[in-house]
Formats: structure tokens, sequence, C-alpha cells
């Protein structure tokens, strides 16, 4: 299907275990524990949704299931975007750490867009 011989190889995956590094040491850590079972919770799950579901998708080897689950990730990418903004908003985290999000976030988003265009280009082939 793919010239990789792991999801691990795929640059989508590797800034989107960036993306859920950064969420866990620079986010999470502002967060205080009264948010534990809401805002906590909702963003780490979200930030790990995004690896987990590219990684689901490279294991499907039909395309379109796998551009399927790119776009399920894209989704949970701009979900831990918007809990960063709740977090920002909420005055846990400061504007800069809002900013570094939004900049892991787009080239994230950057990389898997181009992930899933490949994706569509092999599939009609």
């Amino acid at each position: 299907m793919s010239n990789f011989k792991s999801f691990e190889e795929l640059a989508c995956w590797k800034e989107a275990r960036n993306l859920r590094l950064f969420v866990k040491t620079q986010i999470i850590n502002k967060i205080p524990n009264s948010e534990k079972f809401a805002l906590i919770d909702q963003i780490k799950r979200s930030s790990r949704s995004v690896g987990n579901n590219i990684s689901e998708g490279y294991g499907r080897f039909h395309y379109q299931e796998n551009i399927q689950f790119c776009r399920i990730a894209r989704g949970s990418l701009f979900e831990t975007l918007d809990h960063g903004i709740i977090a920002f908003d909420e005055g846990y985290i400061s504007e800069e750490n809002l900013n570094e999000l939004r900049t892991i976030h787009n080239k994230t988003l950057l990389i898997l867009n181009g992930y899933i265009k490949y994706l569509m280009s092999q599939k009609e082939k």
C-alpha cells in the first residue's frame, strides 16, 4: 500500500506525537485539578486521538478507510485546539502557550492534509 514500513514513519503521525507531548507537558500541568474530569480529560483524549486515528487508518490497508480515519484525526486536531482556547479563556494557560499550540496545530494540519491528498491520489490509481 505505501512505502512506509510503519505508521511511526509518517510525518503526520510524528507531528501528532509532538502535539500530544506538548499538551501533556505545557498545558495539562497548568490546568487545575478541579478540571481533572472535565477539561483535562477532554484535551488529553482529543490530543491522543489525533495520532491514534492516523495509526489506526494506516493499519486498515484500504485507502478509503485510511482517509476516513485521517479525517477523524483532523477533527480531533481541531477539538484539541478548541480545548486549548478554553484553557486560555479560563485563565489556565498563557497566550504564549496558546500560540505555541496553534503553531503545532497548523503544522500538523498542513502535513495531515498533505497525507490525505496523497492517499486520495493513490486510491484513484
